[in-house]
């Protein structure tokens, strides 16, 4: 605001100092007409006070009512070429850059030699790119003021603008005679030469930092950035070792050299490198980050899994506050399958910065794969005061209630989440199942059967809801059609399921077709480790129904010993008959 302010300051006295010039003349023409002198000194009044509105309102930021008023200066001598700038100038800050590029034109051809106006008109030539113009007024202005480094900076830019590489490069280089060596100039040429495909003098200009200071350790690091870019990687190790030697702490130059080491598959020098990084307290976790993040997706064997795991495990512990930090030690926890310590380093990071989306996701993604259904609970509430409209958290707080019975709640959440998953097909139908079951739960048949379907219609292949959907309807004794054909389709799909083999046979119960139960309850039963009471209580059931009474009350008593403790199956042992629902 305070620069504006100067700018215009200076813009006013420069008016002034114009008007005052054109007023001396006047002056001295009106003792040669001493009658015109009242009139004339009307005339100049009438400017001065235009000319002070105007400005007044240029630093008030209002140039569309400057503009009206800088306009009647013009109409009362077209000649003035201050009025022009003065037009010019409210013009660009109404952004109508045509229109000020004529008017500012007029100013520099009425007076050439204001270098106020020439630098307003090649300001609007190089803005409309009209680069050649631009470029002749910047060199006028260069030699004229070869002290004004600006001017030359400026050329140079419009020279790079127009693709005139060299001329620019010359222009730097007159600047370097005029000033010295200078990063931002050297830096200028460096990128002009890569950009003419020429590395050497890119690598030149290099070298001058390096000599012009030679204890900066980043110029050595930059210069070794420019040969890796470049596939000169064996000319790098040099500058980056003349780096270390002067600041052993040098982050990057670590960093560089590892990436080198891990190129030419030196593994062991590699991670001696980045070792020395990660265990540096006093340098900045982001380097240690870029480089750790960029090396996880190389690996590819176990043991440089296991590598990765120490170099995070001392990033987290140098900079446990890092939250970035505590993410890479979870995800490769999580490629060694140890969910546990994952999903706690996982909760670790969100205490520090809790707005990122995709860590909740793999907490409540590990704490389902845990089985922790407390977990899930409490972190999926933390989640959602986060991230209220999140149909993904919503269906884990679903599925949290659900497997604690509280089945209203689950309904609540799941619904919740129904209503923000409309572009998100798959995670509809895992809504929809789990409302199945929180439905089915409370005894609303009609409402689990809909989400059932509509989920079987996203997915017909879904084994949960064909195993549970058919299951109740055996139970409910409904559309036994309808449940024999999903618990077909289910068995030939899982074959060697336990569980569904059961729900298959329990099926072929209900329908009386006994002996088919029986041949699928013993293919069930094959699978001893994953046989439940409830199949082998279902076995005796069916053994019952075959007449087979003696084997049938061995299979519940062994039921029993499984840990099924229903008052039906105690019913059945104590009188050595079939008790039903």
């Amino acid at each position: 605001m305070r620069t504006g302010y100067l700018k215009l300051t200076l813009l006013f006295y420069l008016i002034a100092t114009s008007f005052a010039a054109v007023n001396a003349q006047r002056r001295a023409k009106e003792h040669e007409k001493e009658p015109e002198k009242s009139q004339n000194t009307g005339f100049r009044l009438e400017e001065e006070t235009l000319v002070a509105e105007g400005m007044k309102f240029l630093m008030k930021d209002e140039p569309d009512r400057a503009l009206p008023v800088f306009e009647k200066l013009v109409q009362k001598n077209t000649q003035d070429a201050a009025s022009h700038y003065l037009v010019a100038t409210a013009l660009i800050k109404l952004e109508k850059f045509d229109d000020a590029m004529n008017s500012s034109k007029k100013a520099f051809d009425l007076d050439k030699g204001n270098i106020f106006y020439a630098q307003q008109l090649a300001e609007l030539y190089a803005k409309r790119r009209k680069y050649s113009e631009a470029a002749q007024i910047y060199q006028t202005l260069v030699a004229k003021n070869p002290e004004n480094i600006q001017y030359a900076v400026e050329l140079a830019a419009v020279y790079v603008f127009n693709d005139q590489f060299d001329k620019a490069i010359e222009t730097y280089d007159g600047l370097e005679k005029a000033m010295g060596i200078t990063e931002e100039i050297t830096h200028q040429k460096q990128q002009l030469y890569l950009r003419q495909n020429n590395l050497d003098k890119a690598l030149v200009e290099a070298k001058k930092l390096i000599v012009a200071e030679p204890t900066e350790v980043s110029y050595r690091v930059e210069m070794a950035e420019l040969l890796i870019a470049n596939d000169r990687v064996a000319e790098a190790i040099i500058p980056l070792e003349e780096a270390l030697k002067i600041n052993p702490d040098e982050a990057q130059a670590h960093v560089l050299l590892a990436d080198i080491y891990r190129r030419n598959g030196d593994v062991q020098k590699c991670n001696q490198e980045l070792k020395l990084v990660f265990g540096n307290p006093n340098l900045d976790a982001d380097p240690k980050i870029r480089v750790l993040t960029g090396y996880l997706t190389m690996l590819k064997t176990e043991a440089e899994i296991s590598e990765a795991v120490v170099l995070a495990k001392q990033l987290y512990e140098t900079h446990p506050n890092e939250a970035r930090a505590n993410v890479i030690y979870a995800d490769l926890l999580v490629r060694q399958d140890k969910k546990a310590e994952a999903r706690d380093m996982y909760v670790k990071a969100s205490r520090i910065d809790g707005s990122v989306f995709q860590v909740w996701g793999a907490i409540l993604q590990l704490d389902r794969d845990l089985n922790q259904v407390d977990s899930l609970l409490v972190h999926s509430e933390k989640a959602l005061e986060l991230f209220p409209n999140q149909g993904l958290f919503w269906l884990s707080n679903g599925e949290s209630h659900l497997m604690k019975k509280g089945y209203k709640e689950a309904i609540s959440s799941l619904e919740e989440g129904l209503k923000l998953s409309g572009d998100k097909p798959d995670l509809i139908a895992f809504i929809n199942t789990q409302l199945g079951d929180a439905y089915n739960a409370l005894g609303e048949n009609q409402k689990s059967d809909t989400a059932y379907e509509l989920a079987l219609k996203a997915n017909p292949d879904n084994d949960h809801v064909l195993n549970n959907y058919s299951y109740f309807l055996s139970l409910r004794k409904e559309k036994l059609d309808l449940a024999l054909k999903m618990s077909e389709r289910l068995v030939q799909q899982h074959q060697n399921n336990p569980t569904y083999l059961d729900t298959h046979a329990w099926v072929l119960y209900i329908r009386k077709d006994y002996k088919k139960a029986k041949e699928f309850l013993e293919k069930a039963m094959l699978d001893s480790t994953g046989v439940s009471g409830t199949i082998v209580e279902h076995y005796g059931d069916v053994l019952f129904k075959l007449g087979e009474r003696e084997n049938a009350v061995a299979q519940w008593k062994k039921a029993k010993r499984m840990g099924e403790t229903t008052e039906l199956l105690d019913k059945k042992i104590a009188t050595g008959a079939l008790h039903e629902q």
